[in-house]
């Protein structure tokens, strides 16, 4: 049998190159790609400051036994050392399997899906109902898109305090239901209310980013797909359905997963509403910031378990949903 050999290398014609190993891999991807890797540098060290550190330090609290009491501080010219021990994940087991844990965490959970839910519903549905109409060839169009961004534009603790004002006991909205005969609500003292104010307010600063998201989806579909559904006879209901939602999915899909993890974790709008004066108002995080820093003592560990199972819940979430995102694409693409 003949066995043809390159002059060049030596080597038997036909044979593989020995695949390079990890290390040679890694040297040559650096020669060849050093310019970005210097680029990117700067990012990566202030991301693994602000976020890897604390993160990571966080997650270490939340398997000690941290409070205001054990921790290291200075009183005058005094300095305490640290004296709080590490106890493993019975953080994490008091908060879901405790005497106490319906009440501490459970209860909180149940009302943070149903305020997450019911709020992006909200924003969704309104968002998706101002931008067809705006989306329409109305004289002023641009003053009432100007106007109805301005909730967005507002810094929120304005908006918020704004609320807290129209809603208090002698504010405008009791003073108006008064003057019309119909009852008046405790927004800021009874649970319901306090909660059904918390999703009103949500639902005013949240509108504005879900109808320009959805109106520039809107002005993305082609019109002719329009006028192809209107001349096969298709209605008003149909062209909506078969054209305008299939058109928006990729935008709806995006603008909802951002919605459910800013609804989530939506810390300034119940805080700055109720402060710690509503415990069965509170949503997760805010009842985690009150375990940390609004009791005594303050309870970093168990404050700090509340922010890594929220982070935990979030990637989960996350996970499952565009998975099935990506599960019906397919299907449709099929």
């Amino acid at each position: 049998m003949t066995v043809a050999i390159d002059r060049a290398t030596g080597k038997r014609r036909g044979d593989r190159e020995p695949r390079p190993g990890l290390g040679q891999r890694l040297k040559h991807g650096y020669q060849k790609h050093w310019y970005a890797y210097a680029m990117i540098a700067p990012v990566v060290v202030v991301l693994g400051v602000l976020v890897g550190y604390p993160l990571v330090y966080g997650f270490y609290l939340t398997l000690t036994d941290a409070n205001s009491l054990n921790t290291a501080r200075t009183i005058g010219v005094n300095e305490i050392a640290a004296t709080y021990k590490f106890i493993g994940l019975d953080n994490y087991a008091d908060i879901l399997w405790g005497p106490t844990a319906y009440d501490r965490f459970w209860s909180h959970f149940i009302w943070t899906v149903v305020w997450t839910a019911v709020c992006v519903t909200l924003h969704y549905t309104i968002g998706l109902g101002l931008a067809l109409l705006l989306n329409q060839k109305l004289r002023g169009r641009t003053l009432y898109r100007l106007v109805l961004i301005l909730p967005w534009a507002v810094p929120t603790f304005v908006t918020v305090f704004g609320w807290r004002f129209m809603l208090a006991d002698g504010g405008v909205i009791n003073s108006g239901l008064d003057m019309l005969g119909l009852p008046t609500p405790l927004w800021l003292e009874d649970t319901f209310w306090q909660r059904f104010a918390a999703i009103m307010v949500n639902t005013w600063a949240g509108v504005p980013f879900m109808m320009l998201s959805l109106l520039g989806g809107l002005q993305s579909i082609d019109s002719a797909l329009y006028e192809a559904a209107e001349m096969d006879g298709a209605s008003a209901w149909q062209r909506f359905r078969y054209v305008t939602l299939p058109g928006l999915r990729s935008v709806s899909s995006t603008v909802i997963l951002l919605g459910i993890i800013w609804t989530f974790n939506q810390f300034a709008i119940i805080f700055l509403l109720f402060g710690s004066t509503a415990p069965d108002a509170q949503i997760l995080v805010t009842w985690a910031y009150y375990l940390g820093f609004g009791q005594q003592p303050r309870d970093f560990a168990q404050s700090a378990a509340y922010g890594i199972l929220l982070l935990a819940i979030l990637i989960v979430f996350t996970s499952f949903y565009r998975r099935w995102l990506n599960r019906n694409e397919q299907q449709l693409a099929i």
